[in-house]
């Protein structure tokens, strides 16, 4: 501890030759860098008159208003994170200018060094890329998107842990050389009971099935909060409109878009989700791969599941969009037309947060021929 108070602070000319043109001039207002950490957090402050200050400081909120609450009002940038918004809102409180940047754009460490990596050194990238404009906002969630998106994180470990337990109990049964019908999630208690279960295999997993009880009477709950979201929400309730999705999955698009006018676009969408290809190409040589899988993973597999939901019902109201993946399915296979298909629904439910419209059945024409 004594070391750390012994660098508290530091007034000293900045080690970044570049760094030096940008601060000939000097700051109307003080601009500050922090590289924010989950325990600690690093500053880089420059001052009105050009001064340096470097402070390393725990990620509290007493921490941030003792040393910031009495300065003059800053402008002040910080990467976005897990801890990023708690920490904007604390230093919007103390009456500063706060810009949450998306750490991607690689132009705003440009003035840091690629080969020597430190938390001073990203502080100062910051802090100079706050007094020079180069950087690129990170969208900021409302508060009650970011409340949907921590349910839906809750109910997703909930049913991953539930998968878990079923695939153990499925394999102890199958030792003693007997099977569980197949069927959903929810009715698996039910299931396993109609197997024929002897008594010594039933004592081995009553544990297993005492936990998945208490999992479904949870995800129960969560299901029926999320099914009230889409009765009362209006941007959920217009997504559920398209066949296969559901709550679940119109809740998990709201809370990942969150505001539709942010896109340039439905392509941009599907980008954003990782869904479209990537591609290394140079010359007149053009190289594509699989997806990107930038973004959320949890609303890419929902749309994938809604997806192969799509193809292997085939309901009419959706007939143009599965028999469009089915030709795709000719060419490059199941899994290929499922993401295909999957993109393509993303924008669709874009477009209709955007416009504000519910789905349109889209049904075969006449003389057509199904692509079974």
């Amino acid at each position: 501890m004594k070391r750390l108070a012994a660098t508290n602070v530091v007034a000293k000319a900045p080690q970044n030759k570049n760094a030096v043109k940008c601060r000939k001039w000097r700051p109307a207002v003080e601009h500050i860098g922090i590289d924010v950490h989950k325990r600690q957090s690093q500053l880089y402050i420059v001052t009105e008159k050009g001064e340096v200050i470097e402070k390393r400081i725990l990620t509290e909120r007493g921490r941030f208003s003792e040393v910031l609450g009495g300065r003059p009002q800053a402008k002040i940038l910080l990467e976005a994170s897990t801890e990023s918004e708690w920490v904007a809102r604390c230093l919007e409180e103390l009456g500063h200018e706060v810009v949450v940047a998306d750490p991607n754009f690689a132009p705003m460490y440009g003035m840091r060094s690629r080969r020597v990596k430190t938390d001073k050194r990203d502080a100062q990238a910051l802090a100079d890329a706050c007094m020079t404009g180069t950087y690129r906002k990170a969208h900021r969630t409302s508060e009650i998107r970011r409340q949907l998106k921590a349910e839906l994180a809750v109910r997703e470990a909930l049913v991953r842990q539930r998968a878990k337990h079923i695939a153990l109990v499925g394999a102890l049964v199958r030792q003693q050389g007997l099977r569980i019908a197949t069927g959903s999630a929810d009715a698996f208690l039910t299931r396993l009971e109609k197997s024929g279960l002897t008594e010594r295999m039933r004592s081995v997993v009553a544990p297993l099935v005492a936990v998945m009880r208490k999992l479904n009477e949870q995800i129960q709950l969560l299901d029926a909060e999320l099914e009230k979201l889409a009765s009362e929400d209006e941007q959920v309730a217009r997504l559920c409109t398209m066949p296969g999705v559901g709550p679940v999955t119109a809740a998990a698009l709201v809370a990942a878009i969150d505001d539709a006018k942010r896109f340039a676009g439905p392509h941009q969408v599907e980008a954003y989700l990782g869904l479209v290809p990537s591609e290394m190409s140079s010359g007149e040589k053009r190289r594509k791969g699989h997806i990107t899988k930038a973004g959320n993973p949890r609303m890419r597999s929902l749309l994938v599941g809604v997806a192969f939901s799509m193809m292997r019902l085939r309901k009419a109201t959706t007939a143009t969009l599965w028999e469009w993946a089915m030709r795709i399915e000719v060419r490059r296979g199941r899994k290929v037309a499922a993401v295909a298909l999957a993109r393509k629904l993303a924008g669709i439910l874009y477009a209709m947060m955007r416009d504000g419209t519910t789905f349109k059945p889209c049904v075969r024409k006449e003389g057509m021929s199904s692509a079974a």
